[in-house]
């Protein structure tokens, strides 16, 4: 029994979706050591502890708070990148102990954050740009905002995911914010943006009926098939002003695959392709690897090329 718990807690924890977080932070934390030729290893590993928190209690608090949507979304034709971890949907764990867990991960978070400013005296900012990841991220599906049925948490994901992470990773090794961080932020950004986007494809009837106005249950499909197309128009054509602004050239070329990747992905959804369950979990899995694809791109290149 116990065995199957901690199982349970495992899935709902969601751990393959952590790296569209982690590497950012990386990121951010070799920009500083690259650029300032400073990184202090008990922030950065005390950091990215605060960083799964954060995130662990995001998804704790969409397992909860989703259980309606997500029970729909499996009987409509769920893929493994939507409708959630379904532990809670389907009465694996009671949903008491997913709202605790997402509480005790904001503690954990609250005191790690504590840890860093006070302890490490990683500056003045890291207790606030914390709280700017709980009140996107904890809010997300959770009352009184949740962000997911104002139309705006597609946004506040892609600040999360994108800009956050890796300004905060940067800031807590020196205690400034490059400029670059910013320009390399955007495509990655836009990329997560796009996640979760084409998830809201897959789950558009079950969020409808639930009432879950995201932003593809507010403008329609149709409509939505062309944010995703700007959005992926805009994510590499920042990628290349990145490169402009100081970013690694090797970046650029190193993406090359995932740009061809997203092409496909644009033109599928252009297609309207996203009604077919097979190829929804296909168009899901290619935008969530254009992301990670992008992040990486970025990070080897930093790590091997350097910066300008």
């Amino acid at each position: 029994m116990k065995k199957e718990f901690f199982k349970n807690i495992i899935l709902m924890s969601r751990p393959p979706f952590h790296i569209v977080g982690i590497l950012p932070f990386l990121i951010g934390s070799l920009l500083a050591y690259r650029v300032q030729g400073m990184f202090r290893w008990p922030a950065f590993m005390l950091a990215v502890l605060g960083v799964i928190a954060i995130m662990l209690s995001t998804y704790y608090n969409g397992e909860y708070f989703d259980i309606k949507e997500d029970r729909l979304s499996a009987k409509m034709g769920k893929n493994p990148f939507s409708g959630g971890s379904q532990v809670i949907a389907q009465q694996k764990i009671p949903p008491k102990i997913a709202l605790a867990a997402s509480y005790m991960s904001l503690f954990i978070a609250a005191l790690i954050g504590s840890v860093l400013q006070f302890v490490l005296n990683t500056g003045p900012w890291t207790i606030p740009l914390g709280i700017v990841g709980i009140f996107f991220g904890f809010f997300y599906s959770s009352p009184p905002f949740r962000w997911v049925s104002k139309g705006v948490g597609e946004i506040m994901i892609g600040l999360s995911y994108g800009w956050l992470p890796i300004a905060a990773a940067y800031y807590i090794q020196v205690q400034d914010i490059l400029p670059l961080a910013s320009w390399i932020s955007i495509p990655i950004g836009l990329s997560i943006f796009n996640v979760i986007l084409i998830n809201e494809f897959a789950d558009y009837e079950a969020d409808r009926l639930s009432k879950k106005r995201n932003l593809v249950v507010r403008v329609g499909r149709q409509r939505s098939q062309r944010l995703y197309l700007l959005a992926g128009v805009m994510a590499w054509s920042f990628l290349a002003v990145s490169v402009i602004m100081g970013a690694p050239i090797l970046s650029l070329y190193m993406s090359i695959p995932f740009f061809i990747a997203n092409i496909f992905s644009i033109t599928q959804v252009l297609r309207q392709k996203y009604h077919s369950p097979r190829m929804q979990a296909v168009l899901s899995g290619l935008t969530i690897l254009t992301n990670i694809g992008i992040s990486l791109s970025y990070l080897l290149g930093i790590a091997i090329g350097g910066v300008g």
